[in-house]
């Protein structure tokens, strides 16, 4: 992995986590994010005929789904240029307009860092 030196180390970890899901999986993107109590979730793309979630979104459902009720910072790993303005709502429901979304290439170095806002 490339590393972001100016990148805190809780950071640092959701994006190896997200970088990891997306390599071990074979899918277009990984992403992982924190909750309040600092537990992590990862996840992949999902692409089943009958549902379709990026991997941020499905992180953040994961998220939801064990309890959480905030989060504090996200991580997308994708080719893409940015988070897609879904994807940061999604965050946004969970964890405010300022929860940061890291966002990095398939090197694991983030490009930027965005607000879900």
């Amino acid at each position: 992995m490339t590393e972001t030196p100016d990148l805190d180390p809780e950071d640092r970890k959701i994006v190896t986590l997200a970088r990891s899901v997306r390599a071990r999986n074979g899918v277009p993107e990984g992403a992982a994010v924190r909750d309040e109590t600092g537990r992590t979730y990862a996840a992949g793309t999902v692409a089943l005929d009958s549902l379709k979630l990026s991997a941020l979104r499905t992180a953040v459902a994961m998220a939801v789904a064990s309890g959480a009720t905030s989060l504090e910072a996200a991580a997308v790993v994708t080719e893409a240029e940015s988070a897609s303005d879904e994807d940061r709502a999604a965050v946004r429901d969970l964890g405010g307009a300022d929860t940061p979304v890291l966002v990095a290439g398939p090197d694991g170095t983030v490009r930027e860092t965005v607000t879900a806002g």
